[in-house]
């Protein structure tokens, strides 16, 4: 990161955030992944399909499925509604202002 003057990064859901949310502070880079848990646990934000819709929407499939519904058979669902976690906390270790419109369009701000 450091060696190729990098600003910003988008972190895969998929790695370990740990490591990477280190990195990111160390080399004082902004980070934004796709999964909510990047930014609790202290990268800079998030913006990811709701965990809790997708898990509310994920129970009448499981429902059918008990019923005897194949899964092939069942029609494939989008996220409806997403959100944007910053960590403003995090903003303020890598001295980053965060432009007031961005933080009143967050579904929630970490102090």
């Amino acid at each position: 990161m450091k060696a190729g003057n990098i600003d910003a990064v988008i972190v895969q859901p998929t790695l370990p955030r740990g490591p990477a949310i280190a990195a990111a502070r160390k080399h004082r880079i902004l980070s934004v992944s796709g999964n909510r848990a990047f930014a609790d646990g202290g990268g800079l934000m998030s913006y990811a399909a709701s965990l809790a819709d997708r898990y509310r929407n994920a129970a009448p499939y499981v429902d059918r499925i008990l019923k005897g519904a194949k899964p092939a058979d069942l029609p494939v669902q989008q996220p409806t509604r997403f959100e944007l976690v910053i960590n403003a906390k995090t903003a303020k270790t890598l001295g980053v202002a965060m432009p007031q419109a961005v933080l009143l369009s967050a579904d929630e701000v970490i102090d």
